[in-house]
């Protein structure tokens, strides 16, 4: 007997090409080699239907996403009330099939207990009521920064009204033990899907250190920004910054140590080099939410890795990282670690870990007796 599964996704989930959208990608193919005939409901603002997808769906389906009235804007998050949808309820209502919720963002309909007694499981990314707290923190927009304040207002009071027995599958350790204290009774953890299934970092010596990103997201920004002034200008060892729209002042700051250099903009092939090539990639994290798919792609393709305990909380990852956790313990463990090979022993022992946690195929099968 078929098995079917609807999966709505906050965005359209190909191409991959954000971390955002590589899990929920990547679950789908899972799903699908299991025989799980499924159907794809997906929100968007800028990203265009994808045939691609169609191979891997039994049906997909595209909603835009649209500016909502001002009286539900001030009640609701702007991820949630913005993807809100009447289409989207109908078409759900036409079977009985299970439900799997890709991020609180498309969580509205149980919000509303629309479906009541109906199989559904909520998947949060993170826990955005702090992930839009960081975000203000470090904005220096004013308008910006006021905007993320009240989306995280807004998310403290959305998630305290969401009904407490729904299944939540969580990403880290660290959010299923948050909304396990915020008294969701059926919390899981389930590891991100991940691109990267085989461990392919190279052996030997490097020449360089590496910080990659987003760098048009100020979090990360401010990562590379507190590297360049805390860390790398008091040490003379060749240091890259690569990623995407680095702002003018990251630019500058740059500009003001010889030996750092910025790779603006890179191409997926270019990118996935420097992290090969790379003696040390460095990932330091100023939340503690998600998990930090930047240091999953150096585990798998990189050799040795320095983050902070914010960058593995809740991953099980510490004990295949370097943990630095100031300006002088980084220090210490870069100048450390730029001439020490990254060995075969090295990369068996990464490998063991990173298999016996982020398999996508046991993963799929645990998600699969769970579903359906």
């Amino acid at each position: 007997m078929d098995k079917h599964l609807h999966i709505i996704s906050h965005d359209v989930p190909w191409p991959a090409d954000y971390g955002g959208v590589i899990d929920i990608y990547n679950c789908i193919v899972s799903l699908h080699s299991l025989g799980i005939k499924i159907h794809l409901h997906c929100f968007t603002k800028n990203r265009k239907p994808q045939p691609h997808l169609e191979q891997f769906c039994k049906s997909v389906h595209y909603y835009q996403r649209k500016v909502p009235v001002s009286g539900i804007a001030l009640q609701l998050p702007f991820i949630v009330s913005s993807r809100m949808s009447s289409t989207l309820i109908d078409e759900l209502k036409k079977d009985d099939y299970p439900i799997l919720i890709e991020g609180v963002h498309c969580s509205y309909l149980v919000y509303k207990n629309i479906f009541a007694g109906r199989k559904i499981f909520l998947r949060p990314f993170n826990i955005e009521q702090q992930y839009y707290a960081n975000l203000a923190a470090f904005e220096k927009n004013f308008l910006k920064r006021q905007y993320y304040l009240q989306e995280s207002r807004l998310l403290i009071k959305y998630e305290n009204k969401i009904d407490r027995n729904l299944p939540l599958l969580c990403l880290s350790k660290t959010d299923q033990k948050f909304f396990t204290e915020k008294l969701f009774s059926q919390t899981r953890f389930l590891p991100v899907f991940l691109p990267w299934q085989t461990v392919k970092s190279k052996t030997g010596v490097g020449a360089y250190c590496l910080y990659h990103g987003n760098l048009s997201i100020n979090e990360n920004e401010k990562a590379a920004t507190w590297l360049l002034k805390n860390v790398f200008k008091h040490i003379d060892i060749p240091f890259i910054i690569a990623g995407k729209k680095p702002s003018a002042q990251l630019i500058a700051a740059v500009s003001q140590i010889p030996h750092a250099s910025l790779v603006a903009n890179p191409g997926n092939e270019q990118l996935q080099e420097l992290i090969e090539d790379a003696q040390i990639n460095i990932l330091p994290s100023f939340n503690t939410t998600g998990v930090k798919l930047k240091l999953l792609n150096a585990l798998f393709n990189g050799r040795h890795c320095v983050t902070n305990e914010a960058g593995v909380a809740g991953s099980g990852l510490g004990n295949i990282t370097t943990i630095a956790d100031s300006p002088k313990s980084f220090e210490a463990q870069i100048q450390k670690l730029i001439t020490v090979e990254f060995s075969e022993e090295d990369k068996n022992k990464r490998a063991a870990i990173l298999y016996s946690l982020y398999n996508n195929n046991s993963n799929a099968g645990t998600l699969y007796g769970w579903l359906l």
